[in-house]
């Protein structure tokens, strides 16, 4: 059962409904969930297959130099590596880019907010004093 990672169309999808537009409420922007099936979406996206199921997504926005990231992995997939996964090629990506540092933003309003970010600064990523946290792309642990 291994993971694949694919480049993903910018078009919001009934799988990228179920797996970004369904997390919790104040996981992400509440924008996620109004988007219209078929609409054009921002950013660079990638999704992660098992066994041709979709599991999980990855985002990368480019912003000043630096790569804002976004990962979601469907409810059945958590806690089974998909989220590394994605974290790791989501760095692979950003250093094909040229970019210094990836980004994420735990927003107050998630209800494991605190868990998030802890899982985040295992993995590399500190605190910054805007709230985000960053970590020098290629410095993957």
């Amino acid at each position: 059962m291994s993971l694949t990672w694919h480049r993903d169309v910018p078009i919001w999808d009934a799988d990228k409904q179920r797996i970004v537009g369904g997390t919790a409420p104040g996981v992400l922007d509440s924008r996620y969930a109004e988007i219209e099936e078929g609409s054009t979406i921002p950013c660079n996206w990638y999704r992660v297959e098992r066994d041709g199921a979709i599991v999980g997504y990855g985002w990368v926005d480019v912003n000043w130099g630096d790569a804002e990231i976004l990962l979601a992995t469907a409810d059945e997939a958590q806690g089974s590596g998909v989220g590394s996964f994605i974290l790791g090629n989501l760095d692979n990506e950003a250093r094909r880019m040229g970019l210094a540092y990836t980004y994420n933003i735990v927003r107050p309003t998630h209800p494991e907010g605190d868990k998030v970010s802890a899982w985040l600064e295992k993995r590399g990523f500190k605190k910054s004093s805007d709230g985000s946290l960053r970590r020098r792309v290629g410095a993957a642990s």
